[in-house]
């Protein structure tokens, strides 16, 4: 979080239940707002309210670093996103056989690391199935931390990024709370925290395996301080009720994320939940998760839709509706490839040249959207200042 006051007008306080989401001056808690808080950071942090996100508006979440340029969930991936001004910077976690949580997106590492290269670890590939996917490959929960750490980062999509390749094998897979560590240190260097935005990831699957993640989690979060409603700290995670659970534990801010329509989260399948990503966008769903989160972050279709040209359609209402709920928005994926982006802001025939982003930038920042997870956050920035004219 670098860069802040350069990057963007002000910043924006969030409220649970109820609240409004407030305009995009500097403002604090006060009042009954602030005992809230108090009272949140005191108990553990249970409902939605009394919480307050300090970042500016649109938000640069740096996505798994600055996935556009190195590769991923890497120490050398989350500087270079904290040295570009990204004012968040993202982390999937995933735990080791002994139980530590380690940064990788999935639990599956075939295509992020060089662990077919090691001989040693041939006899680990397996196939299991993972929120109801048949994946074949070498798995995190297989491997003790150590053993993690002798292998090596790599690219994980080579043929849409083939400079990153450059930098294979150059970073080893951090531990969350060497990447607390690192975020404490740059933070003393800098002046202001470094914000975190932290997924649990496959939490049913994880749980079932009797590695369950959000216990181990808030164990790091309350050691590095980072459990308190203030903490420059988003947890996040695509089932909700691992969000609940942690809402139990700690205070520090909440996002569910949502899958694109018609898709169901995985704990809700597990336990027979009937509802899906389209009930949840809902106001009655949006009503159900203010009361245990602080936002939203839906993919970037539940915004603006595709037609089937692949262009952008008219917005939904979700940012209209989420917004009257107190609920921040926070969408994803926005990347610069031509390959990731809407087809009217596609330019020439080379799926991996860069198009339009500032141009496809602009479009959902109109929306209103709080902000946005971005594999260029360098871009991101950027497209902020000119939406903000600053």
């Amino acid at each position: 979080m670098t860069e802040r006051a350069h990057a963007t007008p002000g910043r924006r306080t969030v409220m649970g239940v109820g609240a409004a989401v407030l305009g995009t001056a500097a403002v604090g808690l006060s009042g009954p707002a602030r005992a809230a808080g108090n009272t949140a950071e005191r108990s553990g942090g249970h409902g939605g309210s009394g919480h307050r996100l300090d970042l500016p508006v649109p938000t640069v979440i740096g996505h798994r670093g600055t996935s556009g340029y190195r590769p991923e969930h890497t120490l050398g991936s989350y500087q270079l996103a904290l040295d570009m001004g990204a004012h968040v910077i993202e982390q999937d976690l995933v735990p080791t056989r002994d139980g530590h949580l380690v940064c990788r997106h999935e639990n599956d590492i075939t295509a992020t690391t060089d662990v077919s290269a090691h001989p040693e670890f041939a006899s680990r590939k397996t196939t299991k199935t993972v929120d109801g996917i048949p994946l074949t490959g070498w798995f995190t929960e297989d491997f003790t931390l150590a053993e993690l750490k002798t292998l090596r980062a790599k690219e994980r999509i080579p043929g849409n990024r083939q400079k990153n390749t450059l930098y294979d094998g150059r970073w080893e897979i951090p531990t969350f709370e060497e990447v607390l560590r690192w975020a404490d240190r740059e933070g003393r260097r800098r002046g202001k925290p470094v914000w975190l935005y932290v997924e649990t990831k496959h939490p049913t699957y994880f749980r079932g395996l009797g590695l369950g993640l959000e216990e181990r989690l808030v164990k790091l979060l309350r050691r590095y301080d980072r459990h308190r409603a203030q903490s420059p700290l988003i947890l996040q995670s695509f089932e909700p009720s691992s969000i609940q659970r942690l809402a139990k534990l700690v205070a520090t801010p909440r996002v569910v994320l949502l899958s694109g329509t018609g898709t169901q989260p995985w704990d809700f399948t597990a336990t027979g939940d009937p509802r899906t990503t389209d009930d949840l966008v809902k106001p009655a769903g949006l009503k159900w998760m203010a009361t245990f989160a602080q936002g939203i972050g839906p993919t970037l279709d539940l915004i603006i839709p595709k037609d089937a040209s692949g262009r952008l359609a008219e917005p939904t209402t979700l940012v209209r509706d989420a917004h009257a709920r107190g609920l921040i928005l926070h969408p994803y994926t926005m990347r610069n490839e031509n390959t990731f982006l809407p087809a009217n802001f596609r330019r020439g025939s080379d799926p991996n040249a860069y198009g339009d982003a500032f141009g496809a930038f602009a479009a959902y920042y109109a929306t209103g959207i709080d902000g946005i997870f971005s594999d260029n956050p360098d871009t991101a920035l950027l497209a902020a200042a000119d939406f903000t004219g600053k």
